[in-house]
Parts: structure tokens; sequence; C-alpha cells
């Protein structure tokens, strides 16, 4: 099957199995809370950010918040997820940057989001379409990572800029926004980094790293 075709397949298959359109696993309420779950989350996992952020928000509520608060103290808050007082730091100066430059409101484009300290085009991604609903990249984590090399989508692992640009060059635009939670939700339930469930996988028939010794013949 050639490469649209074996895209769209996949988009379907995992569309049927996982939603239309499936959201992050951070808690939030508001772009203020979205903005730092997700800040928080790189090299953790949902499961600890949503506990730290749980105590989080019932302290915090504004971006004048954070850019007040005291360094120690937000350290302190911060201080069960991996790199918490560097994120403190960044958090502190970033939400001071959302506030005196942007006027309180989260910025609309990567380009204006990558220039707040600790936000990569990871975090940038998610946020743009999480809460905008903007599609301007494709938000690789280790486990879109993981998906995308395995279905033969790019062959730069454990390079997430490399990773992204080849699923932008393949996956059609109107896809990017969902592209990234759909794969997530592949890599956590069956594609796992150790052991994958490859019998279980909706992809197993068309995937080329599938441990399914005989695979069906039709993509549908």
């Amino acid at each position: 099957m050639n490469e649209a075709r074996y895209i769209d397949v996949i988009m379907r298959r995992l569309s049927k199995r996982y939603g239309q359109h499936p959201r992050t696993q951070l808690d939030y309420r508001g772009p203020t809370e979205l903005f730092v779950a997700v800040f928080l989350s790189p090299q953790c996992t949902d499961i600890q950010v949503n506990k730290v952020t749980k105590a989080l928000f019932r302290k915090f509520k504004t971006f004048d918040d954070y850019s007040d608060a005291d360094i120690t103290a937000l350290q302190r808050c911060l201080k069960g997820l991996n790199y918490y007082k560097t994120k403190a730091r960044n958090l502190k100066r970033s939400s001071r940057m959302v506030t005196e430059r942007f006027g309180g409101e989260i910025p609309r484009t990567i380009s204006e989001l990558t220039e707040l300290p600790g936000v990569g085009r990871k975090v940038a991604n998610v946020i743009l379409n999480e809460w905008y609903g903007i599609n301007e990249g494709i938000a690789v984590d280790t486990h879109c990572g993981r998906v995308a090399v395995r279905l033969g989508l790019s062959r730069h692992s454990k390079k997430p800029e490399r990773i992204e640009l080849d699923l932008l060059s393949k996956i059609p635009k109107k896809e990017w926004g969902r592209t990234s939670n759909l794969f997530i939700e592949l890599g956590r339930d069956a594609c796992r980094a150790r052991m994958p469930q490859c019998y279980r996988c909706t992809l197993r028939n068309i995937c080329p790293s599938s441990n399914i010794a005989s695979k069906a013949s039709k993509p549908a």
C-alpha cells in the first residue's frame, strides 16, 4: 500500500480504537492550569504531574501568582517532579513574561511560546492544540516517537525534532493536532517500550515492527 493509504489506515484505526479527538491526560481547568501542567510535564509522567498540580492549583491561580511567588516556596511545591528546581525558576520567569509581554494571555504561535524559558516545541504544540485547536506542529514525546519509529514513519529514534519533521512531511496537516495523542494512546496501551503487545494492537497486520508472524493481507 502506498504511503498516503498507509497513513489513512493508521489514523482511521487509531481513531476507532481511541476516539476521534483524544485529549491530554493532564488535569486542568482553564488555560493557566493547562499551561502549567504541560510546562511541568517534560521528563515526568502525567500521574506525577497530576499529583503535584492537585495541591499546586489550590495555591496558585494566575500567572501573577506564579511570577510573584517565593522561589523556595514554589520549588517546595514542585518537589515531586524531576528537575523541580529548574522548572520552578523557569515557571516563575515564564509567568512574568506572559503577564508583561503578552498581557496575561498564552501566546498563539510556536515561535512566541518557545521564547518563554522552559518551553520547547513539544510543550508549545500541546498547548496550541489542546487549548486553541491550532495545528502548527506535532508534539513528540517518548510514546509518540517510539510509535512513529516502529510504524516506519521515521528513522530518527530518540531525536524528537527530526521525528516531528518526518511526521509533518507525511501526515496531512488537518491530522496534526490529533496525531500525537493517538500515538500516545497506542504507546501506552499496546506499543509499549518493553514487550510490546502486538497481538492486541489495531495496527498489527500493517505495522512493519509487528511481532505477529502471520499478517493479514487486507489493510482496512
